[in-house]
């Protein structure tokens, strides 16, 4: 597969990246406290927790890189708009399911669920912020300008002779 010629597929593989390692640590991180808070019960609410936030986060970012797949096809900004539209419905649909099937359960600790989801999108805001201010991309991005106007062309015999083509009639002849 060639390399994608959409200027902003390596800043969302990057992103993607760095927010895999920092979930790692963070899970680590929400684990270790909701133990020490609520033991068995804490321990598995920061890493539920934790697991959803980067999970509906990286939806975002991997439907994104999805439709970049399709740069270049006549119908790729109808394919964009759904693919990205699909995924964030995707995004609430799967949150709406979760919130319905943890709602109330016992061996979930409600506020260490909710302060590990606060922190998995606040560590995903933070890389984004940090990726996309130290990536370089050009304010008009994935287009060629051309190289010559055809009808900027000025007439004469300088321009006969640069193109290899005969004179015009009625012009000059050597």
């Amino acid at each position: 597969m060639s390399p994608s010629p959409v200027s902003s597929t390596p800043i969302l593989r990057r992103t993607l990246i760095w927010s895999a390692v920092a979930t790692a640590v963070l899970v680590v991180v929400a684990a270790g406290i909701g133990y020490i808070v609520a033991q068995g019960e804490g321990l598995v609410s920061g890493l539920l927790g934790v697991l959803l936030a980067a999970l509906f986060l990286a939806i975002t970012g991997i439907s994104i890189l999805i439709a970049n797949r399709w740069y270049g096809d006549p119908i790729y900004v109808q394919l964009f708009f759904a693919i990205v539209l699909g995924g964030w419905l995707l995004k609430l649909g799967l949150f709406v399911v979760a919130m319905i099937l943890l709602a109330g359960q016992p061996w979930l600790h409600p506020m260490v669920f909710f302060l590990s989801i606060v922190a998995g999108v606040l560590m995903s805001l933070a890389i984004d912020v940090i990726v996309l201010t130290r990536m370089r991309l050009p304010n008009v991005s994935d287009t060629t300008l051309p190289t010559e106007v055809p009808e900027d062309r000025a007439p004469g015999r300088a321009n006969d002779i640069d193109d290899g083509a005969a004179p015009a009639e009625g012009g000059p002849r050597s």
